[in-house]
């Protein structure tokens, strides 16, 4: 393990002073506090038995659909299709009115962010449970309200004069009056006037985005201490005064300009932190006092070189041990959950901020708790036990998770070691006592090794020196601009806000007829697809409908019905064009088609004015469509195959399919086999090759799921939903008339009717994403044959060159060079060309091997030129003190070994020697001086006699070589020549 971890860690700021672990507080005569489980069970039950609430299971934290997000950070997140009137109405979630449930939260990075709060106090986590009961359209302030001062006050008990309520004061600036409506509700309930406070936007007043719908909130807080007045405490970061729960009123929507609308329906969004409940119901202060944390705790202290948690807060004696028990107990239930739910440590989003949150962990475990390599991972079978009956995945995932986590604990480890020998390496260049450390080199650090900049900082400060931090600084900024501008990169798609999707409802808009999209046929081994003509009924400008649009304008149409696919379930959306009716020759190009809410919008720049009631002549590109089947039943069967392949763990984590490739991600431990990826393409090719039928059929949801080896993924299906069989009937894979293992999967796409059309499947690449996680491109048709002839090109260029490599050996040292050079461009095309990911693999292995057998045969002709011409040198020059000559050599090597042998047999002497490229001008520079040399140092001289020649160099205080350019190379001789000379006196 790398001595850096058993230093000290930097003493990271908390609140100051002391606060040790406050003892148990309880509410007077009430009964023995409540476990967290059954904190949870009344919640859920109390909304669904009493008040007709429909439980709704926790989505995984990584987030449908939706790139503004790096996790689901509250219960809201997998209903905001609902929210933004973009629910598909055939789904399930189109029908919620009244919904419960406990949803997994994470906030780490992005605008939520607790990661740097956590262990500092008592109740910041990366990973919470959200409590949570919605309204969409059916109750609004009063029954919410109600609903939740009885829960809190009778069925938990928890005594009124411990609660304080806030709600929104209003802002003239905003031009937004006070909530008078909920104060006065909760006067009603009971809640004393001294009790009720209003505050303004930033605390009461909650916005889903920039844009879209917002409202007024009213949030209930708890006195931990009791029997005072607390309320200048609320809203003031008070560990003593804590909001449990916060009740959302969306009522307005916030519009691009920033003003806002009142929403045609109003609804409620409600969240209460389940770990801040528990506390309270349980009489703690602490969160990790409660039966959430404790035996984590108790866990991680058995695996730790240390003494047992003790509650204790700030800068105090032991505060940094009881801190680090808290990032580990907080950070392992963070990485459990994650990882069971697809999101495995990497480099980038999401996958970024799960590997600070897991090395922030292993860092505390090791440095602080002093636990050995592995006691992270093997807390997981305790956090599987505290919330698996919940989230039954953490039992199902246990030995993938551990398996995750120890990889990346070494990896990070290993990546310590490396880091500390490049500041080490880094330092013994240069004297940096009074100088800054290069930033970009603490940066690299950072980015690409994950080392934590504070952890550089600390070993600087121990030998006198400091990043440069106003470059740093800059590095990050220019770095997160980089990321931003990613993030931003695409297009933006003019989609329907939910104040145009009502009024398209109000007007009595019918949802877009696509079914034409299914409806094309086989007429003699080629596809027919149908002709489509289509009225418009609507038209959206970006902000608003409108009856026209004039020419250049960009815009959304919606037609009565649509044969084009709308991007969804992964596949790209069609390519075509309109014609309007008595404009035949003006084309309006398609340049997007998205779903929302029942519509399709087709995204078009008007090629001329177009308004409603217009009639159209749709023209699918075909070409394209076809191309999309093609890789999306190829993407089925290559689902199908992997799993046959590799065993049923394998679990789809992601897939796309295109006109040109299909991209599927899936878990799988480390990356393929070349065995493995053979045994793929084969089962994948037999299927394609055996022309079997592609069957389809729609089937109420509750019923598609039923079909034994059904695959799916996290989505919101449409009930009805299209299931998709390959050889075998959909009938009778729901009748189990069959024993046949087939490919099966709910899906929306449009796919083929017979696998004969894909003709061939290579896989071009795979790899492993992140720990666990693999992703393989691949092509079909006629793209897979030429990657198969591309493939066996390569592999007889690599027999070729290993018969000329295998045959006697090169006597001179331009043949020998000129065979490696083929060898390095030889793996340069086998690595960048489309060819099977198999045969790359196999390629690259050889290509291996005959690179180390060239460099071997190079370096040995190479010493053998070096040692004629030292001698040579030798016998010109003599055993000199100072030896300054021109030796001729394109090889900067040769003349370093030249320079090497030459001090070998003369070890008091300085030398340097140059070679001119006539050519080129180009002067090649190496030299060496004694060990210890109180003259100069030798990248002294290279770097001065280089610089003269308008180069650069480098090196150590022995040996050193650069390059320069010169007309004259007797002149660089005298000057190189007159500079150890003035050194040397």
């Amino acid at each position: 393990m790398s001595a850096l971890l058993l230093r000290r860690l930097r003493p990271l700021r908390g609140p100051s002073g002391l606060l040790f672990g406050a003892p148990e507080r309880s509410f007077s005569g009430a009964p023995p506090p409540l476990p967290a489980a059954c904190v949870r069970s009344t919640f859920v039950d109390f909304f669904r038995d009493k008040h007709g609430h429909l439980l709704v299971p926790s989505s995984p934290v990584r987030p449908r659909g939706d790139p503004s997000l790096l996790f689901v950070n509250a219960g809201m997140n997998q209903f905001k299709p609902i929210f933004l009137g973009t629910v598909d109405p055939r789904s399930e979630m189109a029908s919620y009115r009244r919904v419960v449930n406990s949803q997994k939260c994470v906030r780490a990075g992005g605008k939520h962010n607790d990661l740097e709060d956590v262990g500092r106090d008592g109740y910041h986590h990366t990973f919470f449970e959200m409590l949570g009961n919605w309204s969409f359209g059916d109750y609004f302030k009063e029954q919410a309200c109600r609903m939740a001062w009885t829960l809190l006050t009778e069925h938990y008990g928890i005594p009124a004069d411990r609660l304080y309520v806030s709600y929104f004061g209003g802002d003239a600036a905003a031009g937004l009056p006070a909530d008078e409506e909920t104060r006065h509700i909760w006067l009603e309930i009971g809640v004393p006037a001294c009790r009720l406070l209003p505050f303004g936007l930033k605390d009461n007043f909650w916005e889903m985005g920039d844009t879209g719908p917002c409202g007024p909130c009213t949030e209930i807080h708890y006195d931990h201490v009791g029997g005072r007045d607390a309320a200048a405490l609320v809203n003031s970061d008070s560990p003593e005064v804590v909001e449990i729960w916060n009740l959302v009123f969306m009522q307005y929507n916030r519009e691009a300009d920033q003003s806002l609308r009142l929403l045609p329906q109003v609804s409620v969004d409600t969240g209460m932190g389940l770990e801040r409940l528990v506390s309270v119901l349980q009489g703690k202060t602490s969160n990790y006092d409660t039966d959430l944390f404790t035996p984590l705790l108790h866990a991680i202290h058995q695996r730790s070189g240390v003494e047992p948690y003790g509650g204790r807060m700030g800068a105090v004696h032991g505060g940094q041990v009881d801190l680090a028990y808290r990032v580990v107990a907080d950070h392992v239930r963070t990485l459990s959950v994650c990882i069971a739910d697809g999101v495995h440590p990497g480099m980038s989003g999401a996958e970024l901020v799960l590997r600070r949150i897991l090395r922030r962990a292993v860092r505390f475990c090791v440095e602080v708790l002093r636990a050995p390599q592995g006691a992270l991972a093997s807390l997981v079978p305790t956090v599987a036990n505290l919330l698996g009956d919940v989230y039954p995945e953490l039992h199902r995932e246990a030995d993938r998770i551990m398996d995750v986590i120890n990889e990346n604990e070494a990896h990070f480890l290993s990546s310590l070691q490396q880091g500390s020998r490049l500041i080490e390496r880094t330092l013994s260049r240069k004297d940096y006592k009074h100088g800054d450390f290069p930033a970009s080199v603490a940066w690299s650090l950072h980015r690409d090794l994950g080392f934590p900049l504070d952890l550089v900082d600390l070993i600087l400060e121990e030998r006198g020196v400091q990043v440069d931090r106003q470059e740093l600084d800059h590095l990050i900024a220019e770095n997160q601009k980089v990321v931003l501008e990613m993030q931003s990169g695409h297009q933006s798609q003019v989609t329907l806000d939910v104040l145009s999707l009502t009024e398209l409802q109000h007007l009595g808009v019918p949802h877009t007829d696509d079914t034409l999209k299914y409806e094309y046929h086989l007429e003699q081994g080629r596809y027919v697809f149908p002709a489509c003509r289509a009225a418009v009924l609507a038209l959206y400008d970006g902000r608003s409908l409108v009856s026209e649009v004039s020419e250049g304008q960009r815009c959304g149409v919606i037609l009565d019905c649509t044969c084009f696919y709308s991007e969804q379930g992964g596949q790209s959306h069609d390519q075509g064009y309109f014609t309007r009716d008595g404009l035949q020759d003006v084309l309006f190009p398609v340049e997007a088609v998205v779903r929302a809410g029942g519509y399709v919008v087709h995204q078009v720049t008007a090629a001329d004015s177009l308004k409603t009631g217009d009639r159209l002549q749709l023209h699918l590109d075909q070409a394209h469509r076809l191309s999309c089947m093609v890789k999306h039943t190829a993407t089925h069967i290559l689902n199908f195959a992997l799993r046959k392949v590799l065993g049923p763990s394998v679990q789809q984590r992601g897939s796309h399919v295109s006109a040109d490739r299909l991209r599927f991600d899936f878990s799988v431990k480390g990356s393929l086999s070349i065995s493995q990826l053979q045994q793929v393409e084969r089962c994948v090719n037999d299927i394609v090759s055996a022309n079997q039928i592609v069957h389809s059929q729609e089937l109420p949801l509750q019923r598609a799921r039923s079909i034994d080896g059904l695959r799916t993924v996290d989505e919101v299906y449409p009930d009805p939903v299209r299931v998709v069989s390959v050889e075998v009937p959909v009938s009778e894979l729901l009748d189990d008339r069959t024993d046949r293992e087939t490919s099966v999967e709910l899906c929306c796409g449009t796919h083929l009717l017979q696998t004969g059309t894909i003709e061939d499947l290579v896989i071009v690449s795979e790899r492993q994403l992140v720990k666990g996680i693999s992703r393989i491109v691949a092509v079909t048709g006629q793209e897979a044959a030429r990657a198969r002839e591309a493939g066996h090109v390569l592999s007889q260029d690599v027999d070729s060159l290993s018969a000329r490599l295998s045959g006697s050996a090169p006597s001179c040292l331009d043949v020998a060079q000129r065979l490696s050079k083929e060898v390095g461009l030889l793996s340069d095309a086998v690595d960048n060309t489309l060819i099977p990911q198999w045969q790359r693999r196999e390629l690259q292995s050889r290509l291996r091997a005959l690179q180390r057998s060239s460099n071997t045969t190079v370096r040995k002709l190479e010493t053998k030129e070096a040692a004629v011409r030292a001698q040579a040198l030798l016998e010109k020059n003599g055993r000199k003190e100072l030896l300054v000559d021109s030796v001729e050599t394109d090889s900067l090597s040769v003349l370093m070994k030249t320079v090497n042998q030459l001090s070998s047999a003369a070890p008091l002497s300085h030398v340097m020697l140059l070679a001119h490229q006539r050519h080129s001008g180009k002067v090649l520079c190496a030299c060496q001086v004694p060990k210890d040399s109180p003259a100069f140092m030798a990248s002294d001289w290279a770097v001065a006699v280089c610089h003269h020649l308008d180069g650069s160099a480098g090196g150590t205080e022995v040996v050193a070589k650069g390059t320069g350019s010169s007309s004259d190379i007797t002149e660089a001789l005298r000057w190189a020549k007159e500079f150890a000379f003035q050194r040397m006196k």
